[in-house]
């Protein structure tokens, strides 16, 4: 199964962007869409038209900004949600957590970590903490599925991925990474942080990935004629091998 991880990005043009969005994914191999910061069911309604199943969870507010798209049928969905902790902040309001799926045989969890405001992945930053409080809740749940089952952990898990504390949930989780040894950063290059870090990851369990690269990199046409990228973040790709 083809599958993709992309953080949309929440600001600025968000529903031209995602009309677009919506006619590249459509037109698309994937066969299972992880997307973050989608942030309202309305804005979701742009891109479920293109598949037949999808997932989300929240009326108005979708729950950490998750949402799930499949061409196959989603046997189950769950959320959960990230306790809240370390300085107060604006990102508290997108109730992050993880989106639990079933599909077929697969169980995709689609997460969003919070972000890393000082820009400092070592063990005992204060941002650090939080994530590694939210990946000890990924890994308690990853702990709960059956160990023979194939799983998916993908997302924007806002931790580069020579971070010590990411490397320590991968090889607690018995998680491999699908772009291991990529030194290509996921979030896009600007000319005030020209070389970032790759922040969105593909991560499998008794599965194996082919033709894992990044993705949506290039600026396109939005509705109305005007060039843009679709996203301050790349997507990443690649082919699940069960």
């Amino acid at each position: 199964m083809r599958l993709l991880t992309f953080n949309t990005l929440f600001t600025g043009d968000v529903r031209l962007r995602l009309r677009a969005l919506g006619q590249i994914l459509r037109e698309s191999d994937f066969d299972i869409v992880c997307l973050q910061e989608v942030m309202y069911r309305r804005n979701a309604e742009l891109l479920r038209r293109h598949f037949p199943h999808w997932a989300c969870v929240g009326t108005v507010v979708l729950k950490g900004g998750l949402v799930l798209l499949s061409r196959r049928p989603i046997k189950r969905r769950r959320f959960v949600r990230f306790p809240l902790a370390g300085p107060v902040r604006p990102e508290f309001l997108m109730r992050k957590g993880a989106l639990i799926a079933e599909i077929g045989g697969l169980v995709v969890v689609n997460t969003h970590l919070s972000a890393n405001r000082d820009d400092d992945w070592s063990p005992e930053n204060r941002y650090t903490i939080v994530e590694r409080g939210e990946l000890d809740v990924l890994a308690r749940e990853l702990a709960a599925i059956d160990q023979d089952r194939p799983v998916v952990v993908t997302g924007d898990l806002n931790l580069p991925r020579t971070a010590r504390v990411l490397a320590d949930f991968r090889e607690r989780a018995g998680l491999v990474d699908a772009m291991a040894g990529d030194t290509r950063p996921t979030y896009r290059p600007l000319p005030e942080w020209p070389h970032p870090p790759a922040f969105d990851h593909l991560l499998v369990r008794n599965a194996g990935t082919a033709h894992a690269d990044l993705a949506l990199r290039d600026e396109v046409t939005l509705p109305g004629g005007r060039r843009a990228h679709l996203s301050d973040h790349f997507g990443v790709a690649a082919e699940i091998v069960l």
